[in-house]
């Protein structure tokens, strides 16, 4: 990866690297690594694992400063719901930041540019390195220009609960199982289908939910069964 290679993404960012071989770890994934020893001084989950720890802080402390009614429960709850795989992996994808992951060829051949496992620890290990780069203040400017919208949504909305990782936890304590999703009706033309689906627990309904997508359905479902839980 060169330099030039890189500037589209640090326009995404917003964020010049001073040190351009930090980045180019950020975006090294161990398989490319261990293929590749000649070509890679390191791979970038050091820098995941703290640009995890820095993600979080910049989010609680923006949470923390943004309206203090909120309490430290809820603060925890939506930090969590922040930092999900499916909301980074977004963010990542949003910035194409699979189009610059240096890959071994066993993740290339099976799909890893849009693994969202990769691309949520790829953003991770790219604002690692904006920490590293340029310090908690460079850090904090790109974390918020990615996240401030996303952050302000569920503030206003409420919406902040992930409702099939709930009804999973809930259903593992309760029955020692896991919840079952069955799409049991497809309805509209091709581009504005509307799905519903079922939420089983040991074969029996619980929960119901339509939506134009399956994933939309699924949460509508899971978020039905936990109130009859509850």
């Amino acid at each position: 990866m060169t330099e030039h290679d890189s500037s589209g993404l640090e326009n995404s960012l917003g964020y010049c690297f001073k040190n351009k071989k930090i980045l180019t770890e950020a975006i090294t994934h161990r398989s490319f690594f261990h293929e590749n020893p000649d070509r890679a001084d390191a791979y970038n989950e050091r820098l995941e694992f703290l640009g995890d720890s820095v993600l979080g802080l910049v989010i609680v402390e923006y949470l923390f400063l943004l309206d203090s009614r909120l309490t430290e429960s809820v603060m925890a709850k939506m930090k969590s719901y922040l930092v999900k795989e499916a909301v980074i992996s977004e963010v990542s994808t949003s910035l194409s930041i699979g189009n610059y992951l240096r890959l071994g060829k066993g993740e290339e051949a099976t799909g890893g540019r849009k693994k969202k496992s990769l691309l949520a620890d790829a953003i991770e290990a790219v604002l690692g390195a904006v920490y590293m780069d340029g310090g908690f203040e460079a850090a904090r400017e790109v974390i918020l220009r990615l996240f401030r919208r996303r952050i302000n949504d569920i503030v206003s909305s409420g919406e902040f609960h992930d409702f099939k990782t709930d009804l999973q936890e809930k259903t593992q304590l309760l029955f020692g199982t896991i919840p079952e999703y069955k799409t049991i009706r497809e309805e509209g033309e091709e581009h504005r289908k509307v799905f519903t689906v079922e939420a089983l627990i040991l074969g029996e309904r619980y929960g119901t939910g339509s939506g134009k997508s399956k994933k939309e359905a699924e949460t509508l479902a899971a978020k039905e069964a936990l109130g009859r839980l509850k």
